[in-house]
């Protein structure tokens, strides 16, 4: 474009222009998109937290990698819901000892923000748990979102 041709433009489709340009830019998501299930192990009895020995946690029917394999030292086991479900199951196995856990919930849709877009929140309503590793689950907030707060405590 030459100097005569920029002349003919006016001041106010230039500014509107540049404006437009820079609020298209896409702006990065800093905020955290996944709402997983917080579970704090405590010894059975006590309200003191004590992370397993050996902590081994994989979805029944899910992708076929393990959440947790044999890990030391988790005291706060992070589990992903399946959104498009109503309940989800996982072999839980605490130092050596292993369980069933099946959590019954409901989901919908919740917008983080413009550049993160949707996740899902989830209502726990209830679980079963079978086996002997775990002695009892507490409910603390059945409101399964974003924020880094412990929903379920894990007496073993």
């Amino acid at each position: 474009m030459n100097k005569k041709a920029l002349e003919f433009i006016p001041i106010p489709v230039l500014l509107i222009a540049l404006v437009q340009l820079f609020s298209c830019t896409p702006q990065a998501c800093q905020e955290e998109t996944r709402s997983l299930v917080k579970a704090t192990f405590y010894i059975n009895g006590t309200d003191t937290i004590k992370a397993p020995d050996s902590l081994t946690v994989y979805g029944l029917g899910m992708d076929t990698s393990k959440i947790y394999d044999k890990s030391p030292g988790v005291t706060i086991a992070n589990l992903p819901l399946n959104a498009s479900a109503d309940s989800c199951s996982y072999v839980i196995k605490i130092n050596g000892i292993t369980d069933t856990l099946t959590f019954n919930y409901t989901t919908y849709p919740h917008l983080i923000s413009k550049e993160c877009g949707f996740t899902f929140y989830h209502i726990l309503e209830s679980y079963t748990v079978t086996g002997r590793a775990v002695d009892a689950i507490l409910i603390r907030n059945k409101n399964i979102t974003t924020v880094n707060e412990e929903n379920i405590r894990i007496f073993y």
